[in-house]
Order: C-alpha cells, then structure tokens, then sequence
C-alpha cells in the first residue's frame, strides 16, 4: 500500500474502523494452515461492529461445550475423515483413469465426465473445505497437507482461506464485505443493495449457464490477478511470498496438467472440449448452488453495512439457512454444506458433528427467541433460491410490493 493511502486508512481507522476479531474465541479449532492463523493473514477495515456477545451466544457455545466434553469427542474428523476422503479421491481417480485409459463409447466418456465434475466438487466439499477451517484434524500440518487439495483442484487455498474463511464467514450477506454476494456481479443481482439492470428479470434462467463457467473464472482470471494485485475485492492483503506462492503456482500447473495437457496428449481430438465442458459445467453448478440455497433465499437475511443489530452468532442465523436434513445421501456428498447454521456458527468443527449440532442449535434458538431458518428438502431449497433470483430480477416497485 502507498505511503498516502496508508496515512488516509489510518485517519479513517480512528474515526470508524475495527479490526474484527475472529468470531469464536475457542482456539483450539482455529482454521490453520502451515501453523498460520487464518484471522492474522488478512486484516479486514470494516465499518461493520457486532454488538457484545449475547445470553443466546454463551448459551449455544455452552451446550455445544457439553456435547463435546461429556462424552470426550474430538471436535475433529478422525479416521471417518480419513476413510471418506480416500473414498472421494478414489472417486475422482477412477473416473479419470477411465475415461483417460478405457476404451469408452461417446456416451460413456459424457457420464465419466459428470462423474469427474462431481467428484471434484466433492472433494471441495468435505476434504479441502473441512481442511482449510482447521476441522479435518488437531494437527495443523495435516490441515494443511489437507487444504491442498483445493490447488490440486485448481484453486488457490491460500486465496480462497482469505476470501471465505475471513470475509464471508465473518460478513455473511453484508454488503461491501461478503464477497460470495458480490462476485455475480453485474450478470447477477444476488442482494437488495445491487444495482437492478434489465437482463436481471431472466437470471433465474441464464444463472445456470454462468454457474457453468465460474470455474475458468476462479482458475484463470480471479486467482492469478489476487496473486499479482495482492487485493481481493478492493481489500489489501498480505501477498503470497516463498513457500506459499510456490505451493500456489505449483499446484495451478499442476492441475493444468491433468485436467488439460495430459488428457490433450492422450486424446488430440476435437470432442476433448465438449467432454472438458461437460465436466467443468457440472463442477460449476454444484459448487454454485450450493453457496446458494444456503444464503441467496427469501428466508436469509440481508444487511447493509454498519446496520448490524445482532451479535455475530445471531447474525450467523438470520442470513444462513440449512436444508434437507434428513437426507444422509447428500449431507455425505456435500460435506456437510445443507447444515450451513451449524457450518457459520461453528466453522473449525468437522462436518461429521453437524447432524448433531443441529439439534442443539435448534433447541438453543428455541429457547431465546431466535428464529432458525430450514428448508425440508433440496428440492423446496431450490425453489426458494428461484423464487428468490426471480424477485431480485423484478423492477423496483414490483420487488417491494
């Protein structure tokens, strides 16, 4: 940062701006890599600060103490975690050694492909996102080993720590800081604040297309321009050096390497960028949605910055919304994911206490009051996330009507 605009952040820091500190005050499951804490790696300048910690908010912490401490239970996944992980690679190993090595008719390398998509979505999902919280293991080098699998995927998990275990995790649906909301922009209308411009009434119907496409967006153009800029969405960050820029470049050539060079040495032909698009479409929709149905709904609150009301744990609730519960198949495969309030409130907790956490989360915001926000299934979580890019998509006087 330049000296000028060093001394004009400092006068305004006086004035409105706090170093938000990191939400949870339990260490032990700070999110880690490489014994780095992920709050110390990018200071966020906000004008936004959470009232004190509320009775709900001991309360929750609390009971979710209990659970832990009286039976003895690691906040980690342990060798579940272990198990579904190499049941995840094995996954996304198969496939591609099958569409790269067995001789497969034209509809069989299409299935591969989705199969591949999935996969990788997968592995994000439940290794490299439990990883990078610091809640695959109470060992921080293997989180880190862990984390990788997002560069292996062609990500940065340098960058991605900074963008969703910092901003959005801290500043879910504020504007100006959670950077998911605001990365559809302007293609998208994703929040009440955004500009509304005439293509936004058909995003419930184009949104998939994009979706399709955010991968090569996050690969080549999001990723190498945070590394060279060193800003993510306007914000200064402290910039990959030795190791880690290394570890960033290294795993991007990579994944350009068995994603790409290698299947175009094997297979030179024409059909490769159909296969190569099926499978980054798949990857981009799941991915995508997911963030969706649990933030981008009518039920999930939105917030301009500087009108936070509610401490931090309340306000994890009010624009986190969970769904389909019940299905164990697809809290499997997505990590987790559809138990979103749990995920916000208690980010360094491995995926696999979720179900259980749920319960008591429930039960907690029961008894003080606080509204806890569910869909009953995936099919009514997409519904509302429809109704939902409909409405941001309406004129002004029809969207407030």
């Amino acid at each position: 940062m330049a000296p000028r605009e060093r001394g004009k952040l400092k006068s305004v820091c006086r004035k409105h701006i706090r170093l938000q500190p990191p939400p949870l005050d339990d260490r032990r499951d700070t999110p880690v890599t490489g014994g780095v804490h992920t709050d110390r790696q990018m200071p966020i300048e906000t004008r936004v600060r959470f009232p004190e910690r509320s009775a709900f908010h001991d309360d929750l912490n609390r009971r979710v103490d209990g659970y832990f401490e009286g039976e003895g239970r690691s906040r980690h996944g342990g060798w579940r975690m272990a198990a579904k992980s190499a049941v995840l690679f094995a996954w996304l190993a198969g496939s591609w050694c099958l569409l790269m090595f067995a001789p497969v008719h034209a509809w069989e390398a299409v299935l591969l492909s989705v199969s591949v998509g999935l996969a990788m979505a997968g592995i994000g999902f439940s290794v490299m996102h439990d990883a990078n919280h610091g809640g695959t293991s109470s060992d921080g080098r293997l989180n880190g080993v862990m984390s990788f699998a997002l560069d292996l995927m062609g990500a940065s998990s340098f960058l991605w720590r900074l963008k969703h275990n910092v901003q959005h995790h801290t500043y879910p649906n504020i504007s100006g800081l959670d950077p998911d909301i605001e990365a559809g922009s302007p293609f998208l209308r994703l929040a009440p604040w955004q500009p509304r411009r005439w293509h936004h009434r058909f995003q419930p119907l184009y949104v998939w297309l994009l979706y399709g496409v955010f991968p090569l967006q996050w690969w080549f153009f999001h990723d190498p321009r945070e590394l060279v800029t060193g800003r993510i969405g306007g914000k200064q960050f402290p910039p990959a050096r030795g190791w880690t820029l290394f570890a960033a470049l290294a795993g991007k050539a990579f994944f350009l390497g068995w994603a790409f060079v290698l299947p175009a040495l094997l297979h030179p032909s024409w059909a490769l960028f159909g296969l190569w698009a099926i499978a980054i479409f798949t990857l981009g929709n799941v991915l995508a949605a997911v963030f969706q149905l649990a933030h981008c709904v009518g039920e999930a609150d939105f917030v301009v910055s500087g009108r936070v009301d509610t401490d931090w744990a309340e306000h994890q609730i009010a624009t986190t919304v969970d769904f389909a519960r019940s299905n164990a198949l697809l809290g499997w495969y997505l990590g987790g994911l559809n138990f979103q309030v749990e995920h916000h409130l208690f980010p360094r907790v491995c995926h696999l206490h979720y179900p259980a956490l749920a319960a008591i989360v429930e039960e907690t915001c029961l008894a003080h009051g606080v509204r806890y926000r569910c869909e009953p299934t995936l099919r009514s979580a997409l519904a509302a996330n429809f109704a939902w890019l409909h409405r941001m998509g309406l004129p002004l006087r029809l969207e407030v009507s």
